[in-house]
């Protein structure tokens, strides 16, 4: 069955320069059928500027991952190097095929840092708004 493209019209006419997001809704809407879920992970929120992404990597070494963070964009690559000696699996339940995970983060999420503990890699984001952003009072003269 293929999918019918999201109406986002009524949205856009209210939503002035948000043309991006619109296509990022929709490019989301239409391959979540074929999505790839390999390696599993939790999304975290500890506050509104505070998130960390876990990321299930048994079997992979800190040199086996790459993490990089460019614009908007959250890439994680992790590459098995290739085997020398054949093994003869009578089962073989943990994957560990290579794998490039991406997320889009919002502007100014910057990764404070990444752990790899116990098979989990866990990447900490927080919002840093630049004070020339953020609200301030204005002073009204009379």
């Amino acid at each position: 069955m293929t999918r019918q493209p999201l109406d986002l019209v009524p949205l856009q006419r209210f939503a002035i320069g948000f043309d991006q997001l619109f296509d990022d809704m929709d490019r989301l809407y239409m391959n979540s059928a074929t999505t790839n879920t390999y390696p599993p992970y939790n999304l975290v929120k500890f506050s509104d500027d505070e998130f960390l992404i876990s990321l299930a990597v048994a079997g992979f070494r800190m040199e086996d991952l790459d993490i990089t963070h460019t614009g908007n964009v959250l890439t994680i690559e992790g590459s098995m190097p290739e085997q020398v000696e054949k093994t003869t699996y009578i089962h073989k339940g943990i994957a560990t095929r290579n794998f490039r995970r991406v997320f889009t983060i919002a502007d100014h999420m910057e990764v404070e840092n990444a752990k790899l503990d116990s098979g989990i890699l866990d990447i900490y984001l927080k919002r840093n708004i630049p004070e020339h952003l953020q609200p301030r009072k204005i002073r009204i003269e009379s």
